[in-house]
């Protein structure tokens, strides 16, 4: 088995909900010769930016958006990969695909970079760190923090059987101004619905996820709002840092905002009772405070 080295511990995540392709994309820039990208790519490819919220709080919806769009939205970063996908309906190119994505998975792996692959230990992105032609197995390591193995036949063909794999491959020296204001037009478009999904997005994701804290409340959707409260706080602290980062002083003071107010909704959450109308309250108070910020800086 030839097998990298790659843990998730190099990830900030703040609640331990971190939206998994955003996370394995992370790790794997983390743990790649473009590591100087880590720190901003989750931001400049909009992830920091993209909420989804489905009208039942059903937690798939943080997984149906533009796959094909995963490309452009890297690279846009300054980062260049390959991809390949295989969606529902496409039964006819299954093993082409299949094999095409092994010699891209095997090719990043020989390059030193893992792979971040769909559904390869829970229905989420985790990565391919592995492989073994001999046992026709790979090795991987699933956003739950398990590692595993998985037979080469099974990829794209597991519990939600579609294809979605993408590698790393190098850089393409856009220039640090650029990647500013290509992010700021990521994060614009989406916040204002230019994006396709089938659910509730961008700002309109706030008032979805408040409705459920504003009326009587149901205790069979509490770990849903965990979840979506968890999974965005997560990513809106890697929009305050970029801001700060790079000294965009207006919409780092707007998202520093922004990230605490989702942040200590989480805390709320977790450490008390929702059936308790004020909790309810002072948690939709500061999911607004976040909007608010989010309106002003775009």
């Amino acid at each position: 088995m030839k097998k990298l080295n790659v843990t998730w511990d190099s990830v900030h995540d703040s609640t331990g909900y971190l939206f998994s392709f955003a996370k394995a994309l992370a790790a794997v820039v983390k743990n790649s010769p473009y590591k100087d990208y880590s720190e901003d790519i989750i931001a400049t490819s909009g992830f920091a930016f993209r909420m989804w919220v489905a009208s039942d709080l059903c937690p798939s919806a943080t997984s149906i958006w533009e796959f094909n769009q995963q490309k452009n939205w890297i690279e846009s970063g300054g980062i260049t990969c390959d991809y390949i996908e295989r969606l529902w309906g496409q039964d006819s190119v299954e093993e082409e695909r299949r094999l095409a994505a092994a010699d891209m998975i095997k090719k990043s792996i020989d390059n030193g970079i893992a792979a971040i692959s769909w559904d390869i230990g829970v229905p989420e992105w985790g990565l391919i760190i592995g492989y073994d032609d001999e046992k026709q197995k790979y090795a991987t390591l699933s956003v739950t923090g398990e590692g595993g193995e998985m037979d080469y036949l099974s990829l794209g063909k597991r519990e939600i059987p579609i294809l979605n794999v993408l590698t790393i491959t190098g850089i393409n020296n856009k220039s640090q101004d650029d990647i500013i204001s290509d992010t700021l037009k990521l994060a614009k478009g989406h916040l204002n619905g230019e994006e396709w999904c089938d659910n509730k997005k961008g700002l309109e994701a706030y008032p979805t996820l408040i409705s459920f804290l504003e009326c009587d409340f149901n205790p069979d959707i509490s770990w849903n709002l965990e979840y979506y409260i968890g999974t965005y706080a997560a990513l809106k602290w890697y929009a305050w840092k970029f801001f700060e980062k790079y000294n965009l002083t207006e919409l780092c003071i707007l998202y520093k905002t922004v990230y605490e107010s989702w942040q200590k909704a989480f805390e709320l959450k977790m450490s008390t009772d929702l059936s308790i109308n004020e909790n309810r309250v002072e948690i939709a108070k500061l999911l607004k405070t976040a909007e608010d910020c989010e309106r002003q800086a775009f």
